[in-house]
């Protein structure tokens, strides 16, 4: 049975907070376009499992934040029954600092084969930079 975009979306939570640092990409396509448009540093863009897996990885093996939790605010439908938007919030403890921060985000999310065929994610980089600092 496929799965869908809510499906998938507590398959990406999951892993996020899964024993594995590394991330699998098994709830993505092939052909996966992801996007962040506000997102900095990095690409805006990536298509491609395997290339979001080469940038990603090697980015969370040394990202200084450990994910403590991940609470979904509000998910919508849209006309299009294959894709969602999702309403969340990301709190981490910076392993440098111990402080721990909460940054908002909405993703949009479209499936295709119960994959993920389009991932846009919409961060709040300024509270990112916060935590960060």
């Amino acid at each position: 049975m496929p799965s869908t975009p809510r499906d998938l979306f507590e398959q990406m939570r999951r892993q996020w907070f899964g024993p594995t640092p590394t991330l699998t990409g098994d709830f993505l396509a092939d052909d996966v376009i992801i996007e962040s448009p506000f997102a900095a540093p990095g690409p805006h863009r990536i298509v491609g499992r395997q290339q979001f897996l080469d940038f990603a990885n090697p980015q969370r093996a040394v990202f200084p934040v450990r994910f403590d939790e991940c609470r979904t605010t509000a998910v919508h439908d849209t006309t299009d029954p294959d894709t969602i938007v999702v309403e969340y919030e990301l709190t981490g403890t910076s392993t440098a600092t111990g402080r721990q921060a909460t940054a908002a985000f909405i993703s949009v999310l479209t499936a295709r084969d119960g994959k993920i065929a389009l991932w846009r994610e919409y961060q709040n980089t300024l509270a990112i930079q916060q935590a960060l600092a």
